[in-house]
């Protein structure tokens, strides 16, 4: 084993050597020891090295879900020097054959989930890839329907006596994401090697005065297309602690699934947190054992904040900020009891201060600095800024800039935030696209939001600009998880509290929002919901 490994992976190939038998992973209903996850890993990465042309790294894809599979086709690869691609195995076929045929894969490992799905994904247009599958048996059913492919078996998988991890280069693609495009086509996010380390020194940085070690359970409650599932993973495995990834039954009660595998450390996104909290999932004391509460990938509410410190009294709670682009987090906040209230707009935290080696400009739309106390577009720079678009040059050049003199690259968030004052957090007001014009006015649908949580007594409430004009919108419709909620009355008092033009023509009570695959509130789907009603 590498004693000087470097890249995404080295934190992992660490706590083998130093934890050999400490549980490295907890799946399928059994625990694994970093030194069987190791000699599995290690044995496909072999293996990949054996099949695959020399040169490189090359795309892999990993076509599997909450599987030991899943787990030792990421660490292979990586420490056959590859590039991890994450695929899912429930996405629609059509949209993960488009990530296939991006990302030009050499090479596809798959669990017994993916199996389920692959006859779907193969076709003419995917030729020539070698095909890691479970069994010997997979192999042999899935060879004669597709003589194009090569199958190779994992329960065979061996590697010479001597074999080493592979060297990677700092500029090597560590992994490659692929996010929803404006476009509808998937867009492809590369992560260096360079970016992920720093990253995974960035987290240390942050978290070693939690005391946190190899005495930790970690949890993996996002999909590993997800680029926040990177903290869970490599940060974890980093600090030598046990990752816990639930089965899909136990996913449908995460709360229970806490308590039973006594998790210390969980990362969830906000909407995900107030499904578990509802009928009070969190009720006060249920979670003593939890040390840190990471919330990311969305805005977080003061009030889910005060439900989780209510509920981990022994927590420090974190709200993560950070885009794909920026490799996974950028800044961080600190949730305190007696500060944070007065800190929050529109009854969102805010996303905080920078990391460690992280720059942050807020900017106007001349790209110059605003002032203290102004709004403006948030720039990111540092050492985790990726490499930019998968093969997409302009969509790269438009996204990742340099300003005037300055060689400094950053990248532009999109995202509307406060300039802060010395000493004070910055302040998340919302995306750019979630900004709208109605009749000239523009409107920001984070304060409507506020209003109609406020005004429904609930946490969980979306507003969505509606129908769509060439200028904006025409109107606001409301989405609102309330039980009995009276709707009328909800309206009178946003008509006290907004401008006559900001008050939803329509608020429609769920049941619960629509959650992306990584744990978001999906807009796409209400907004195609609206268009399904007008047609």
């Amino acid at each position: 084993m590498a004693m000087d490994a470097f890249g995404l992976h080295a934190g992992f190939l660490s706590s083998a050597r130093g934890f050999p038998e400490r549980p490295a992973l907890d799946v399928e209903g059994s625990a694994t020891s970093y030194r069987d996850l190791y000699a599995a890993s290690a044995n496909l990465a072999s293996d990949l090295q054996a099949v695959l042309p020399a040169g490189g790294p090359h795309t892999i894809g990993i076509l599997a879900q909450r599987s030991r599979i899943m787990y030792q086709g990421l660490l292979g690869v990586l420490m056959a020097g590859h590039t991890v691609v994450p695929l899912n195995p429930s996405f629609p076929s059509d949209r993960t054959r488009r990530m296939i045929e991006l990302a030009e894969l050499a090479a596809l490992v798959v669990d017994a989930t993916g199996v389920e799905s692959l006859d779907a994904l193969l076709g003419p247009e995917i030729s020539d890839c070698a095909i890691w599958l479970p069994t010997l048996e997979d192999c042999k059913a899935f060879g004669p329907r597709w003589p194009g492919h090569a199958f190779h078996a994992l329960d065979e998988s061996s590697r010479p006596e001597e074999w080493a991890p592979a060297e990677v280069n700092p500029d090597d693609l560590a992994c490659l994401f692929f996010t929803s495009g404006s476009t509808g086509v998937p867009k492809g996010v590369g992560v260096r090697h360079r970016n992920a380390a720093r990253f995974v020194a960035m987290s240390r940085e942050r978290y070693d005065a939690l005391g946190l070690s190899q005495e930790d359970r970690f949890s993996q409650f996002y999909d590993i297309t997800f680029d926040s599932s990177m903290f869970d993973l490599y940060v974890g495995w980093a600090y030598g602690a046990c990752l816990c990834c639930p089965s899909a039954r136990e996913w449908f009660n995460p709360n229970r699934y806490i308590v039973d595998k006594a998790l210390t450390v969980i990362d969830i996104t906000p909407s995900a947190g107030h499904g578990m909290s509802r009928r009070n999932g969190w009720a006060p004391g249920r979670f003593p054992q939890l040390r840190l509460c990471r919330f990311g990938g969305e805005a977080l509410s003061a009030e889910l904040a005060r439900i989780m410190e209510s509920a981990a009294p022994n927590a420090a709670i974190d709200n993560a900020y950070g885009p794909t682009e920026c490799t996974v987090d950028a800044c961080f906040y600190r949730w305190d009891p007696e500060r944070s209230p007065a800190e929050c707009i529109h009854g969102m935290a805010p996303i905080g201060y920078p990391g460690n080696q992280v720059g942050v400009l807020v900017v106007d739309e001349a790209f110059h600095e605003v002032p203290e106390g102004g709004e403006g577009e948030l720039l990111i720079s540092g050492p985790q800024v990726s490499a930019g678009y998968w093969k997409d040059p302009e969509r790269t050049a438009a996204a990742f800039i340099r300003l005037g003199d300055d060689s400094t690259l950053y990248y532009r968030t999109g995202d509307l935030v406060r300039c802060p004052y010395p000493g004070e957090p910055l302040q998340f007001l919302g995306r750019f696209d979630h900004q709208i014009k109605i009749g000239g006015v523009r409107i920001e649908l984070g304060e409507i939001e506020q209003a109609l949580r406020e005004a429904a007594a609930t946490d969980q409430a979306v507003a969505i600009g509606w129908p769509r004009t060439a200028s904006g919108a025409s109107g606001i419709i409301a989405f609102v998880v309330a039980e009995h909620a009276d709707v009328e009355g909800i309206r009178e008092k946003l008509r006290q509290r907004l401008p006559t033009v900001m008050v939803p023509r329509e608020i429609h009570l769920l049941d619960e929002l629509p959650l992306n695959a990584n744990g978001k509130v999906d807009r796409k789907m209400l907004v195609e919901t609206l268009q399904a009603a007008e047609a």
